[in-house]
């Protein structure tokens, strides 16, 4: 990353990643489908990482499942990751644009809010009073630029969007034009060139928010995006994660082994997905491992800032944030020993 990013809040994966996305391209010999920038292999290998390139691996999931999506994305068809929250669908959904686009700028987030011009386009009011409706009045939004430059589209929570609102994709997906009917002649017409496609997010908690149509629903391919079922895997990944968020906060120190530990395995219990069962009671609310991320780094930043030490176990369950301290109250009498017993080992 270059100096003059390193102040940015979260670098997009095309800045954090620009070296390997640079290697994996002068390096890529394998044929790539039409608009896209690297091959089916080179884009695996940017995901899922190749020790032989020194590509990190940036997401923990199944080597088919992403093989499953880049084939999905190679044929046209609109892919749609569903899952529980906290299961890195935006951020796989971020990796796959960047990888076949060279960025993911082009993101469309889905709320009640959400208006059908906020998706393909707008208006600038002032040239549109004094000249007309024209391709210079025109401001178009995230799906017209991603038509208009053969890029990937990203649309985040889409289920959170009004039906009728979702619906204004359909055109796009099944025949792959954008009618603008303010306008006439060539410029009415907006075609897809090659290497557009939407990539959509969707949480299973949504469901019954804003169902989608089924005539929507044709046009994407399904993919469903697990939590990490494996203790090793999520404690790597929470502890290179928050080791990585503590450096950009300016920290020194890493959150030590024990306290990742204690709290990898709680939340794992809390989800009631863990490897062994525990008195704890099944809850209703996703501790989810981008959570788990958050606490470790928070536990970090109090440490640090509070009183110049790294994180230690005794003060981790502190900052947990509100709502999942709500949560677990009911389990106190139950996760109490377990608290005790790691205090103990401090």
């Amino acid at each position: 990353m270059s100096p003059q990013n390193n102040h940015l809040q979260r670098p997009p994966a095309a800045v954090l990643y620009a070296d390997e996305l640079a290697k994996l391209k002068q390096n890529d010999n394998a044929p790539c489908p039409p608009g896209w920038q690297l091959s089916l292999p080179a884009a695996r290998a940017f995901i899922l990482g190749d020790e032989a390139q020194n590509i990190s691996r940036k997401v923990v999931i199944s080597p088919s499942a992403v093989e499953r999506m880049l084939v999905t994305l190679a044929t046209g068809r609109g892919l749609m990751l569903v899952g529980e929250p906290g299961t890195a669908k935006s951020l796989l959904s971020e990796l796959l644009a960047t990888a076949i686009s060279g960025d993911a700028g082009l993101t469309i987030q889905g709320g009640a809010s959400t208006t059908e011009d906020q998706i393909k386009y707008g208006w600038n009011y002032a040239l549109l009073i004094n000249h007309g409706p024209s391709t210079e009045a025109l401001v178009p939004a995230p799906l017209y630029q991603g038509m208009r430059d053969g890029k990937i589209v990203r649309f985040e929570e889409i289920t959170r969007t009004p039906l009728e609102v979702q619906d204004c994709l359909l055109g796009m997906l099944s025949d792959r034009v954008m009618t603008v009917p303010e306008l006439t002649g060539e410029a009415s017409q907006l075609y897809a060139r090659e290497g557009f496609n939407i990539i959509a997010t969707a949480n299973t908690r949504d469901r019954g928010v804003n169902e989608m149509s089924a005539a929507l629903k044709r046009r994407f391919d399904f993919e469903t995006v697990f939590p990490i079922m494996d203790f090793a895997q999520e404690l790597e990944l929470v502890a290179s994660a928050s080791a990585r968020l503590l450096a950009h906060s300016g920290i020194p120190h890493k959150v030590p082994d024990a306290v990742l530990e204690l709290l990898v395995r709680t939340f794992r219990d809390l989800r009631a997905n863990g490897e062994k069962k525990t008195s704890m009671d099944t809850l209703t609310a996703i501790m989810s491992t981008a959570e788990a991320v958050n606490v470790a780094h928070a536990v970090g930043v109090r440490a640090w800032f509070l009183a110049n030490r790294a994180g230690s176990l005794p003060t981790w369950w502190n900052v947990l944030p509100e709502p999942s301290s709500k949560i677990t109250k009911k389990n106190s009498r139950a996760s109490a020993p377990l608290l005790r017993t790691a205090c103990r080992h401090t």
